[in-house]
């Protein structure tokens, strides 16, 4: 199996819109462990290994979505591949990046950004590096070949219907099982976006600590198959849904996979949220 040439890249921070951008800054600040302030127009929430962004705009939208390459040889691979399958590139918008970034837009509008890593955030708090996103789209397929088409992704496992139709896929830009995943749905945009915690113990800790602010669970905790990651999710004031993972598979070299479209799985142990 060839190498993708977004190898090493990793979710480095995510830009999401709101009618309230300082009420969406605070209730990460609370309930994901982050420092808040003010930036630029907007808001900055920060955290060990986790960014967010905040500006102006509809409530549940993506404003953009940034990947972190681990040097510049790396960065420049993936310029090179966009740009000579005909990809219209752009300035990065992110104070987070330097002048090298750049982004482009996937088939559904979504844009996403490429850049190096300024330094790290501040270590305080319960560690929980952003670990993917995840889209919603009319059109797995096209989502699919774009990522991995014209940024080299690789695709780790699908969810496939009765007929075959993907429902859902999993793409990784490094080892880990997904960096990126899309579910077919209704709408397009953001599904939900996720945090690694470590281990099991962890989302435990995690999860006690929602509890003494009276954040209530949205689902879980429980396994998913594809990734075999365990889970927790909760839903901030704009509805945007969280996941707290742990345990993701490690992915060396190996053909994707196709699971079933039913609960059993998107949870291993019980009830799972189809899409479609």
């Amino acid at each position: 199996m060839s190498t993708a040439v977004a190898a090493g890249a990793y979710l480095h921070h995510l830009q999401l819109l709101s009618a309230d951008p300082g009420r969406l800054a605070a209730f990460y600040a609370d309930a994901m462990d982050m420092a808040a302030r003010p930036a630029g127009e907007g808001w900055m929430a920060e955290g060990p290994g986790r960014r967010l962004l905040f500006a102006s705009g509809p409530d549940r939208a993506l404003g953009y979505a940034a990947f972190a390459c681990r040097d510049a040889e790396g960065l420049a691979a993936i310029r090179a591949r966009a740009a000579a399958r005909g990809a219209a590139l752009l300035p990065s918008p992110s104070p987070l990046f330097g002048a090298e970034a750049f982004g482009l837009r996937d088939p559904d509008g979504n844009l996403v950004l490429f850049g190096l890593s300024a330094g790290e955030v501040p270590r305080r708090g319960l560690r929980a590096p952003l670990q993917h996103l995840t889209l919603a789209t009319l059109d797995p397929g096209a989502i699919e070949a774009f990522y991995t088409g014209t940024l080299g992704f690789l695709t780790s496992d699908y969810v496939r219907d009765g007929t075959g139709a993907v429902q859902t896929c999993w793409m990784r830009s490094n080892h880990e099982h997904h960096t990126l995943a899309c579910f077919r749905h209704g709408r397009r945009g953001i599904d939900h976006h996720s945090y690694e915690a470590g281990d099991w113990s962890l989302i435990k800790d995690w999860c006690d600590r929602l509890g003494e602010r009276r954040i209530p669970l949205l689902w879980g905790p429980g396994r998913h198959g594809p990734g075999n990651n365990l889970f927790a999710f909760l839903e901030d004031p704009d509805g945007n849904w969280i996941e707290i993972s742990a345990e993701l598979e490690v992915v060396r070299d190996r053909a994707p996979m196709d699971w079933p479209h039913e609960e059993h799985t998107l949870n291993a142990w019980g009830r799972g949220i189809l899409r479609s």
